[in-house]
Order: structure tokens, then C-alpha cells, then sequence
């Protein structure tokens, strides 16, 4: 990140949202920085239904309850509503502190909720709008921890300079977890529903001890009055933010490309018979590749201002969705599964890198649950529309891989816009630099 960053003006002194001064941040024990980033993210991203109950929940649905794709599709963009709705949790973390904290209380507790509401899924009724009930439910206890975990993120990138690799930090972690994920996922889905549940609260109440003895803040000074005024700040800022809004258009457009996600599952189930366990290995592999991406773009951004990175990074998405029309065996799955999902981690973690650079000062938890709110509506929203398309008027797998990477290609063509309007951030690299021995 640059030094300084001209659209992040810093905040007067005697505000209560003042971001912690670098010297202040950096005496903190890196180590315990680390902690709990690593283990937020982990916490955050697999006990998520999206992730190591994705396969779980859709044996489920598919065998037992016997949906449509459209109808599958449906319930993880549903699913998913609280994520949607992310921003709301950045306010409440960034103006309104919970027993004197900020981040501290909000993740405690989210994570016994989260805990308790994997349980209580796992013990409802086997029908489509009790599972459904359920999982939204978890993810609203899952999306305050993960609001926490990105507000300290950002919070400690801005003020070390570090927003690139702190980023490329937590898509390593997360897309360590995919890696993790797809082999534990097609094991657990082979068994009973219940112990995939358990697994899953485990890992959410993972975080706990961490948090309960590393994340320490000072009690804040805020008078309940001003938690309003603070909470009005942050909505003006970001309101304001031409850049980030215009990164943020940027995220959804790339992310929103009617997708097939949900219509590649009834591919490998249906057509190419994958058993769940070789669908999870091939999440393994997405993963895998996630993570190569996410060390490589932390070496790059170094390097290579952040418009280049993104320009590459689209265009050899769409050359890469491509590769899905010869996704018709297990070794082309492998291969076409490894390619696209580089290419797309490369281009997700710099998408997110920019629109960490234009957040506000102060707005941190509001600014990243921003990002992942439209990351999110745009990515489960496209599956639902491609699902429901497909189903609605026969559309073959094919045309549907034409219809995504034509979408996606039409970021490119926005590029030059944001280039324009900030032409700083996109030619600044990373600039943080922790010495490389």
C-alpha cells in the first residue's frame, strides 16, 4: 500500500475512531496478530454451509429431499442473507462497543452462537425450510465473527502499510482451508448428517480461546451518546468514497457472471458419476491453487502496480472458464479445476487488495463487510440466476460456460475507467516491507 494513501485522510486526534498509529500496532506481539487472523479466518471459513457443509447439506438436499437445481441453488444464496446484510455488522463493530471493545466481545460471543447453531442444525427435521432456517441462522453468528476478524485485518494493514500482504495473507489461510476442506467435506458427507454438524461447531468455537487471551484493547472512552455520531461519521465517509464504491462495482461486476456452480454439481453427480469424496478432492485442488495464487500475488505486488495484476488476472479468468467446455472426465476435472481457480484466486485477492486501499480510515469493519457483502450477493446471486435459467429453458451446460466468460470479460473493458479516476492506487505497489532475509 502506499505511503501515504491520498484518499484515506486521517482522523483528528480526539476522535474515538482513530486507527491505532503504526509504532502502536507494530509493538504488539506479531505473533499474536497472527493468531488471530489465522484462526478467524479458519473459524469463519469452514464452518461456513458454503464450505465444509457444502457437500454435506447438498448430498442431503439431493438424495434425501431430492431438489432441483434451481431449488439448491436457492437455498445457499439464502442462505447466505446475513452476509448480504455484512455492513450492518461493520457499523455495529466499528461505532457501537460491546461491554468497551470493539472487536473483543462481538467475537466471543458470535463464536459460542456460531458453536451452538451448527448443533441445532444438525438436530431440526430433515425438511427443505428447516435446514434452510437453520443455516441462515449460522451464518448470521459466523458473519459478526468474520466482521470482526476483517475489520482488525484492514485496521493493522492501513496502519503498517501492509494492506497487500495481510490480504494475500488471509486468501492464503482461506484458500489453505478449501485445500483442507474438499477431502474432510467428501468424507463427512458420506456419513451421518449429525457429525458433519459437530465438525463443523468445533471448528466455528475454534477462534474462542484465541481471542479470549490475544485479542486485548484498551476499554473505549466513546459516551454512549456519541456511538450515533460515530455511526453517521462512517455512513458520510463512506458515502463519499467515490473510489471504493467504484471498486466495489468492480467486485460485483466480476463476480457477477451468471454462474454454473450449482449445474457443475449435477454435472458431476448426474453425468460424469464423481463420488462425494472425489468432488471434495477436486475442492482440495481449488484450493491448492489458491493458494499458490495468494503467495504468488504477495511476491507481485512488490513489484507490479495493481491495475496490471487485475488486467491479467481477468483476462486469463476468461481464457480459463473456457477450459470448463472439456470438463468431461476426472483427469480433465483436475486440470481444468487447477487452472481456472489460479487465475480466479489471482484476480479475487487483488479485487480485494484495491478495495482495502479506498476504505476510510475509522470505517475498517464497515469498509471490508462492504466488500464481502457484494462479493457474496454477486457470487451466489449469479449461481442462482444461472440455475435458474438453465432449468427454465433448458439451457446445456456449454452455452452456459459462453454466457459466464462473456461476462466476466466485460470488467476489462472498465478498467481504464478506474484507472482514470484513481490513478494512485492503480500504480502503487505493496510498500510495506518487512525485511526478507
Amino acid at each position: 500500500m502506499e505511503s501515504p494513501n491520498p484518499i484515506v485522510p486521517d482522523l483528528p486526534p480526539d476522535s474515538s475512531l482513530t486507527v491505532p498509529a503504526k509504532t502502536e500496532m507494530a509493538d504488539r506481539n506479531f505473533v499474536h496478530i497472527a493468531l488471530i487472523i489465522v484462526f478467524g479466518m479458519i473459524a469463519t471459513t469452514l464452518a461456513q454451509t458454503q464450505v465444509l457443509g457444502k457437500l454435506p447439506i447438498q448430498n442431503l438436499l439431493k438424495g434425501h429431499l431430492h431438489v432441483s437445481r434451481e431449488q439448491m441453488a436457492a437455498f445457499f444464496f439464502w442462505a447466505g442473507l446475513a452476509w448480504y446484510c455484512k455492513p450492518v455488522a461493520g457499523l455495529l463493530t466499528d461505532a457501537f462497543p460491546l461491554f468497551r471493545t470493539r472487536r473483543r466481545w462481538y467475537l466471543l460471543i458470535s463464536s459460542i452462537c456460531a458453536c451452538g447453531c451448527w448443533i441445532a442444525l444438525g438436530l431440526v427435521p430433515h425438511t427443505y425450510k428447516a435446514l434452510l432456517l437453520a443455516a441462515i441462522v449460522v451464518e448470521a453468528c459466523l458473519v459478526m465473527a468474520s466482521t470482526v476478524v476483517g475489520g482488525f485485518l484492514v485496521e493493522a494493514g492501513q496502519a503498517l502499510q501492509a494492506t497487500g500482504r495481510l490480504t494475500a495473507i488471509r486468501m492464503l489461510v482461506m484458500n489453505a482451508c478449501l485445500l483442507v476442506q474438499g477431502p474432510v467435506a467428501g468424507f463427512l458427507a458420506s456419513g451421518a448428517f449429525m457429525i458433519a454438524a459437530g465438525a463443523n461447531a468445533a471448528v466455528a468455537l475454534s477462534i474462542f480461546p484465541i481471542a479470549y487471551l490475544y485479542l486485548r484493547e484498551k476499554p473505549t472512552t466513546t459516551a454512549k451518546t456519541a456511538v450515533f455520531i460515530n455511526a453517521l461519521d462512517q455512513l458520510k465517509k463512506i458515502g463519499r468514497s467515490k473510489t471504493m464504491w467504484l471498486a466495489l462495482l468492480f467486485i460485483g461486476l466480476f463476480y457477477f457472471a451468471p454462474g454454473f456452480s450449482t449445474l457443475l454439481y449435477y454435472r458431476q453427480t448426474d453425468q460424469l458419476k464423481f463420488t462425494q469424496q472425489f468432488i471434495g478432492n477436486l475442492n482440495a485442488i481449488d484450493g491448492g491453487a489458491g493458494v499458490l495464487a495468494a503467495i504468488l500475488y504477495s511476491r507481485l505486488i512488490r513489484r507490479l502496480n495493481i491495475k496490471t495484476i487485475i488486467f491479467w488476472g481477468i483476462a486469463t479468468t476468461v481464457v480459463g472458464t473456457m477450459f470448463y467446455l472439456f470438463y468431461n472426465n476426472k483427469t480433465e476435472a483436475m486440470l481444468v479445476e487447477a487452472e481456472y481457480s489460479f487465475f480466479f484466486f489471482m484476480t479475487d485477492v487483488a479485487l480485494t487488495d484495491l478495495a482495502a486501499r479506498a476504505t476510510p480510515s475509522g470505517c475498517e469493519g464497515l469498509g471490508y463487510a462492504l466488500i464481502l457483502s457484494v462479493r457474496n450477493i454477486a457470487y451466489l446471486g449469479a449461481d442462482y440466476v444461472g440455475s435458474h435459467f438453465a432449468d427454465k429453458y433448458n439451457i446445456p451446460f456449454s452455452k452456459m460456460v459462453y454466457v459466464n466468460a462473456g461476462t466476466t470479460a466485460i470488467v476489462l473493458v472498465l478498467l481504464p475507467l478506474m484507472s482514470r479516476l484513481s490513478p494512485v492506487l492503480m500504480t502503487s505497489v505493496d510498500k510495506s516491507a518487512a525485511k526478507e532475509k
